[in-house]
């Protein structure tokens, strides 16, 4: 671990992230242009404590996890995310492996949708960050662990998680989550998580198991879809999708057309947030 380095491109990094990059309100009292330690520590999901000491050089070693939380906070590309692991004595993530990084560019374009539902998914429908409307639609979903991460795989495991649309769209968006997990399989391989979830489905789910042996494979998003809210009922989007270079994450932007229903419902989710969710899909359970 080179604690030197790790303190000076932390601060450098630090210095270099404006707060609107971030979505922070700059302030009128903000003596640096960049984010203060607290703002990094708070993004990253850890004490300020423990950052000060990562900046002062003596922090201990931090696992992947933080660093990826770190890279995430502080916006940075791959070449970086990898220097900073290195840095903190990790070997660099593995590039031909589905990643939890998020990408900058599209952490970038997130930060500056505060007012409709927006999300960051991974190949394998993992929701890796959203914003505060998402999280008042669908719930918290970064809380899932292991493979219930995976929209796939709670669509075809868990009760209720078909719920989220009407059903006489179920079939449908069933055969477009097994359809984008099949390009994510080809991508990566058996031996991947994206094989460990094909080969968990299989045991697990006969209607899954029939629906991948049609061998369907396509990036399937549909332009316009009727989510169902538990408090506000059926509301009508529009889905824009736009993916990283690698194709390995998208992120999915909901808007309705100005003055409809749906627009007004949307503008009824900013307001009451997650307030009234029923606590399990608050809790992301």
């Amino acid at each position: 671990m080179d604690r030197a380095g790790l303190a000076d491109f932390l601060r450098r990094r630090r210095e270099a992230v404006r707060p609107a990059d971030v979505g922070l309100p700059v302030g009128a009292r903000r003596r640096t242009a960049g984010l203060r330690r607290e703002e990094v520590a708070a993004l990253a999901a850890m004490s300020a404590d423990y950052y000060t000491r990562l900046e002062q050089r003596r922090g201990p070693q931090p696992s992947e996890q933080m660093l990826g939380s770190l890279a995430r906070a502080l916006r940075l590309s791959d070449d970086e995310r990898d220097h900073l692991f290195r840095l903190a004595g990790r070997a660099a993530p593995d590039r031909t492996v589905v990643s939890g990084h998020v990408s900058a560019a599209l952490l970038r374009v997130l930060d500056r949708l505060g007012d409709t539902p927006a999300l960051i998914l991974s190949a394998l429908g993992e929701t890796l960050v959203a914003n505060e409307p998402a999280t008042a639609l669908f719930g918290d979903r970064t809380a899932y662990t292991g493979l219930m991460r995976s929209e796939v795989y709670r669509w075809f495991v868990r009760p209720g998680e078909q719920e989220l649309y009407p059903a006489r769209d179920r079939e449908r968006q069933g055969r477009a989550q097994v359809a984008n997990l099949r390009v994510a399989f080809d991508l990566y391989g058996p031996d991947s998580r994206a094989g460990e979830l094909v080969r968990a489905l299989r045991r697990e789910s006969p209607d899954f198991a029939a629906l991948w042996d049609r061998h369907e494979v396509a990036r399937r998003f549909e332009d316009h879809k009727v989510l169902v809210h538990p408090e506000l009922g059926e509301l009508e989007v529009d889905c824009t999708v736009l993916f990283t270079e690698d194709q390995s994450q998208c992120l999915l932007v909901l808007t309705a057309p100005p003055r409809t229903e749906a627009a007004d419902k949307l503008a009824l989710l900013r307001v009451i947030g997650t307030q009234a969710l029923a606590p399990e899909r608050a809790a992301g359970s």
